[in-house]
């Protein structure tokens, strides 16, 4: 099955062979009435030792006759534990409390007008005694700063400072992250595969990085976050299609690689992939940290947790079906997907509680709350 074209060359290679079925969703409906109601109502609880979860069924309900739209973007959590997320819907911004309790909704002029070419990618941040978005947007080819009730703050579009791009729609913003000094770093994740620094006023500083599979390079440079469970904070990426990670200091020299994967992407088995520890990552695509646990989704199909010192601690909402784990198509529809089981995870956040909120790539919008238990 053919996946959703998303307009770009590179997610187009990015994406190609994801496909899944509903095997796992029919299946369960085959379970008699009373019996399927029963195990609804039981806890479902995901995870080991002092990561386990409970996935809150239902969780984050729209105002009645309102749906998510698809949703490719990302997730984020204020000081009032209010939890934004992107769609490409009549809402382009959903906030909901921590109890899934719609708050508002805001910022019609960043939805798109074609499938998943939306907000990318989302962070907020305080500074002094008020906080603001900060996002990427993929239809307008700008990063921005909100503020909370969606207000402009600036924007800015392509980095021609930098010379990589001979025209504006180039450049395919994917993932923005705040180091504490109020720098901040764009990764061009579907367009030159470069990291764009800026300063606090947003003023281009510099570039680095380019297709490649050595240190410093990227096969989709897809979004950063800022490591700051060291001696200095460290920008950390997703280098999604090289299967790894990679770490540099905030003037983007190169500190370390963490090989996840060393298999070809495209050339999987039909049998997926085995969980031994040295092939226990598939497409990392965004992170949380949780203390000083590290929070990855991963396109293809679960989200993964690692220790600080990035060794593995525990898969959660994998599927065990290849066929199920991968882009979400537009004929897999709601009733089809399965409580408990990831399908496309793209952005995760995490709460002062622990608690995970996961939104996935689907053309429906998918979110879901996994609620601390340990």
């Amino acid at each position: 099955m053919k996946p959703i074209d998303c307009g770009n060359l590179q997610r187009r290679s990015f994406l190609r062979g994801l496909a899944i079925t509903a095997a796992g969703a029919v299946a369960s409906s085959k379970l008699p009435a009373a019996l399927a109601a029963a195990q609804a109502e039981e806890p479902l609880v995901l995870g080991t030792g002092r990561h386990r979860y409970e996935w809150v069924r239902g969780w984050g309900q729209l105002p009645s006759g309102k749906s998510y739209g698809a949703m490719h973007g990302g997730v984020a959590i204020d000081a009032q534990n209010h939890i934004y997320f992107t769609t490409e819907g009549e809402y382009p911004f959903v906030v909901f409390d921590a109890e899934g309790k719609f708050v508002r909704s805001f910022g019609k002029e960043w939805r798109p007008d074609s499938l998943f070419q939306g907000t990318h990618d989302i962070r907020i941040r305080r500074e002094g005694s008020e906080e603001f978005i900060y996002l990427v947007s993929l239809f307008r080819g700008e990063c921005a700063k909100l503020t909370l009730k969606g207000e402009t703050v600036w924007r800015t579009g392509y980095p021609e400072q930098s010379g990589l791009y001979k025209e504006t729609k180039e450049y395919q913003p994917t993932g923005i992250a705040i180091a504490p000094n109020g720098d901040f770093y764009v990764t061009d994740g579907y367009g030159t595969y470069c990291i764009h620094h800026y300063n606090a006023k947003a003023e281009y500083l510099g570039s680095w990085g380019g297709k490649g599979t050595e240190d410093g390079k990227f096969d989709v440079v897809h979004k950063v976050i800022v490591d700051q469970r060291g001696p200095e904070p460290l920008l950390l990426v997703t280098d999604a299609r090289n299967h790894r990670l990679q770490w540099f200091t905030l003037q983007g020299k190169h500190v370390k690689t963490l090989y996840l994967l060393r298999r070809d992407w495209e050339k999987r088995s039909n049998t997926g992939y085995n969980n031994s520890d040295n092939d226990f990552l598939r497409l990392p695509v965004a992170f949380a940290f949780s203390g000083e646990d590290l929070i990855i989704a991963d396109l293809v199909g679960r989200v993964t947790i690692l220790d600080k010192d990035n060794k593995l601690i525990v898969h959660l909402g994998d599927s065990g079906d290849v066929k199920k784990q991968g882009l979400n198509t537009a004929d897999v529809t709601r009733d089809r997907w399965v409580d408990g089981q990831f399908v496309a995870p793209h952005g995760v956040a995490c709460d002062q509680e622990g608690n995970l909120y996961i939104t996935e790539y689907t053309p429906y919008g998918r979110l879901e709350k996994l609620k601390r238990l340990a």
